[in-house]
C-alpha cells in the first residue's frame, strides 16, 4: 500500500515538474515547466557565482595590497568589510543584467 502510493506520489510530482503548459509561446526563452525553470535558476546562479568571484579578484588585484592574505591571515575587519560590499555590489549589477 505504501510503495503504490509512493509510486504514484512521484509519478505526479514528475508529471507536475516536467509537464508543458498547452498555452506557452514559443517565440521566447521563458521556462515553460518547473524542471526547466529549475535548470534556468541553476545556470544563472552559476554563472552569477562565477562573476561574483570573478568580480572580487579583479577588484583584489586593482587595490594596493593583498585583501585575501588581509582577510584570512592578519582578520582585518575593515578589509572584511570592503570585500563583502564588492561581492554584494557585483551580485546587484548581475541580477539586474539578469532579469
Amino acid at each position: 500500500m505504501k510503495n503504490g502510493l509512493l509510486t504514484r506520489g512521484a509519478a505526479m510530482l514528475a508529471a507536475l515538474i516536467f509537464a508543458t503548459p498547452a498555452h506557452a509561446a514559443t517565440d521566447d526563452w521563458a521556462a515553460k515547466s518547473l524542471g526547466e525553470a529549475l535548470g534556468h535558476m541553476a545556470l544563472f546562479a552559476v554563472i552569477g557565482i562565477v562573476v561574483a568571484v570573478v568580480g572580487y579578484k579583479v577588484f583584489d588585484k586593482c587595490t594596493p595590497g593583498d585583501l585575501h592574505k588581509e582577510i584570512i591571515e592578519n582578520k582585518n575587519t575593515a578589509a572584511a568589510i570592503i570585500g563583502a560590499a564588492v561581492i554584494i555590489g557585483v551580485c546587484l549589477i548581475v541580477a539586474a543584467a539578469m532579469s
